[in-house]
């Protein structure tokens, strides 16, 4: 607590409290969805976990407002142009930046995938099936899916922030016309057109963070250029469109109602983002827009801003191991005998909705206290002395290389098939390919390589 004060004594004046708000509300939400919708059940005596939505059609359309990895993206957008610019007002370079930024993400992912790894490793010495091993590990794993887009997002920004600062609006525009020329694939032919969704759909909502965070720090000058309007009119006026073009991508349009993937329907608006997605994002922006001022009010208060800073210091970790938090809670119900698998929708299963909750809150919470820290006491490296022209250069083809690795990585195990058998509980190529591009990374920042020493 005296920590959380003290932080919150030395926050600066400028800062947009309310971004922080915005990235512990989303992370939170992402959290209470996952676990709110979860249905467990047996499968070849086995528990196995699914989405409840396909049996709450009634609950779809709440899928607008929950679906929050938009949000999630813009504050993204706006935290990465101001720590960009910042750098680069220190005299900086891009590649610095890029590797500076990879901690935060990259260290708590690496102890999540190597305790996830050394415990598959035991299961799997103790005869457990590979196949099963691998099918637990992928359910945990299933935040990485969102990790993949974001740090490439990451990786992209340097150059995309040089092309808002080029031409403002237009960016998020364009990459919205080629989210919709990937739907017109999916639904006419040919479906790989639709892949690049899942770059230029984020990308979209990334930029408009850029944009968020012109508007906040060059006031009006360049506003309808690059900036973005911040006012309680142009909140409504996205809230209103974005709500309209909503409404009838999803009922005169081909676009399914609700916001998650439900695999009945024919088409999934979060994978790759749709054009639908990118409707819900607006109406969320203008949301955020209506409620700016008064949560920056409230947020100027002690004791509302130290919790939002204790939830970011482990935002992170949060996400990473709340479906781990949810595989252990089964595991050990099951090794009692007594879990719960009351069918969705029943009154058994809404009254098991609280303790089921409050259970996996007590198991996240454990989780938090031991591998929070990792989170958050990441800082950035003590610098290290100047470059030349060729180990900038160096430096920089070594961030993008070490980036490589870990997209790789993380791309290869959210694609491989979660009944494969795999002893690691990962693909091996995946964890390799991770393990490389993180190790680069790290070392990276420790300045051991791609930069000159002084003297």
């Amino acid at each position: 607590m005296r920590r959380l004060r003290q932080l919150a004594q030395r926050t600066p004046p400028g800062r947009e409290r309310y971004v922080d708000l915005l990235r512990a509300l989303a992370i939170t939400m992402v959290v209470l969805g996952h676990w709110g919708v979860t249905a467990v059940g047996y499968d070849d005596g086995r528990p196995a976990g699914h989405s409840a939505l396909a049996d709450l059609r009634w609950a779809w359309p709440l899928t607008w407002v929950a679906q929050v990895m938009p949000v999630f993206f813009l504050v993204g957008g706006y935290a990465n142009a101001a720590s960009l610019a910042a750098r680069r007002r220190r005299g900086g370079s891009a590649a610095g930046w890029l590797v500076d930024r990879s901690a935060r993400l990259v260290r708590p992912t690496t102890v999540l995938l190597l305790v996830l790894a050394a415990g598959a490793g035991i299961a799997t010495l103790r005869g457990a099936d590979p196949a099963q091993v691998r099918t637990v590990v992928w359910f945990a794993t299933i935040p990485l899916w969102f990790l993949v887009a974001y740090v490439a997002v990451v990786a992209l920004t340097p150059p995309m922030y040089a092309l808002h600062r080029r031409f403002g609006l237009a960016v998020p525009v364009a990459l919205v016309v080629l989210v919709a020329l990937g739907d017109l694939g999916r639904l006419l032919g040919p479906a790989a057109l639709a892949d690049g969704n899942y770059l230029f759909g984020w990308l979209a909502v990334h930029q408009l963070g850029f944009a968020w965070y012109d508007a906040a720090h060059a006031g009006t000058r360049g506003l309808f250029r690059r900036g973005l309007p911040l006012s309680g009119r142009a909140g409504a006026l996205l809230l209103g469109g974005g709500l309209v073009a909503l409404v009838l991508l999803t009922t005169v349009g081909p676009y399914p109602v609700a916001m998650l993937h439900i695999p009945s329907e024919r088409l999934d608006n979060a994978a790759p983002p749709s054009l639908a997605l990118m409707a819900a994002a607006a109406t969320q922006l203008g949301l955020i827009l209506l409620l700016r001022r008064p949560a920056g009010r409230r947020l100027r208060r002690s004791g509302p801003w130290q919790a939002v800073l204790a939830v970011n210091a482990v935002v992170l970790t949060l996400f990473l191991w709340h479906l781990t938090a949810a595989v252990l809670l089964v595991g050990l119900l099951d090794a009692l005998g007594v879990l719960p698998t009351p069918p969705v929708g029943s009154a058994a299963w809404w009254a098991w909705r609280v303790p089921w909750l409050l259970a996996l809150a007590a198991v996240l919470a454990v989780l938090v206290a031991v591998f929070g820290p990792v989170e958050a006491r990441t800082r950035r490296p003590p610098a290290t002395g100047p470059a030349g022209t060729g180990s900038r250069r160096l430096r920089a083809g070594l961030a993008v290389a070490g980036y490589a690795g870990v997209l790789v990585g993380l791309l290869l195990n959210s694609l491989a098939p979660k009944t494969a058998p795999e002893p690691l509980g990962l693909p091996a190529p995946a964890l390799v390919a991770y393990l490389a591009g993180a190790g680069l990374l790290r070392l990276l920042r420790s300045g051991r390589v791609g930069r000159r020493r002084p003297g």
